[in-house]
């Protein structure tokens, strides 16, 4: 017992600490979350945050979790792991993909391919308003905030893993090059749904 008291009194417990804290901080969050930002929340030096997020990184590795800590969009966030993301699909496959509309499947194909993109800049590339469809695919987890235009503009949107795995893509890299497509969303829009035909049931 009194070797198992040393051990978390060393100076590796304020670290832990933190870590712990941004643990919660991400799994709450709705977005990835930037080093600044964890920062600021949990009263703490951004080389502090650092630190114990390598703590994390190694705690949520794909080799000893269900759960991966990965920095993308510019911050940090959780994740399924690869082996765990096919039983993910199977929970939330039919739920997200049910009653996607053209003006659904259109916007994803801009955020896909343009993203992180602004409403004000979908719904340009549209010709109408595109709010109700941004809300509508945000709550169904195929799109998430992906920062914003300055520190208090327009919020951009980027798809979610989750959409990756609903149209059977291993990552947006999969997605046909925008060059060899124009800038014809309804071709794009095709595109996505010969995607969504082809994965496995």
């Amino acid at each position: 017992m009194e070797h198992g008291l040393r051990l978390i009194t060393t100076d590796a417990t304020p670290a832990l600490e933190l870590a712990r804290t941004l643990e919660a901080l991400l799994v709450v969050a709705s977005q990835p979350l930037p080093v600044d930002e964890l920062a600021a929340a949990a009263e703490a030096d951004p080389s502090q945050v650092e630190e114990s997020l390598s703590i994390l990184e190694q705690r949520f590795s794909e080799e000893r979790s269900g759960i991966v800590l990965e920095h993308v969009a510019g911050g940090w966030a959780f994740r399924a792991s690869k082996t765990a993301s096919d039983a993910c699909a199977r929970l939330f496959e039919k739920p997200a993909e049910r009653g996607l509309s053209q003006a659904a499947l259109e916007t994803l194909a801009i955020v896909a391919y343009l993203g992180p993109v602004s409403r004000p800049e979908i719904a340009r590339i549209r010709g109408v308003n595109v709010d109700g469809v941004i809300a509508g695919l945000v709550e169904r987890g195929l799109v998430a905030e992906g920062g914003r235009d300055n520190e208090f503009g327009a919020i951009r949107y980027r798809t979610t893993p989750l959409f990756e795995r609903i149209f059977g893509l291993e990552s947006l890299a999969a997605l046909p090059r925008v060059e060899d497509l124009g800038a014809d969303v309804d071709e794009i829009r095709g595109r996505l749904e010969a995607v969504a035909e082809k994965r496995p049931a």
